[in-house]
């Protein structure tokens, strides 16, 4: 990977941190959390997120 590439790369890294907090918040989760908690991970977060399930409503 050359210098000139790792901005495109910062920014889709971080399209993926948002991406995350969208779909944290569509399962009920903080959105805030998860957004800053994918920034480490990433990709692995996102597969976390898809295969977690929701929470049940008035339910533990």
């Amino acid at each position: 990977m050359t210098a000139g590439n790792s901005g495109g790369f910062a920014v889709g890294w971080f399209t993926l941190a948002l991406i995350n907090a969208g779909l944290a918040q569509g399962k009920g989760r903080s959105g805030m959390n998860w957004g800053l908690l994918s920034l480490l991970p990433g990709p692995l977060a996102t597969l976390l997120l898809v295969l977690q399930a929701s929470p049940r409503p008035g339910g533990r």
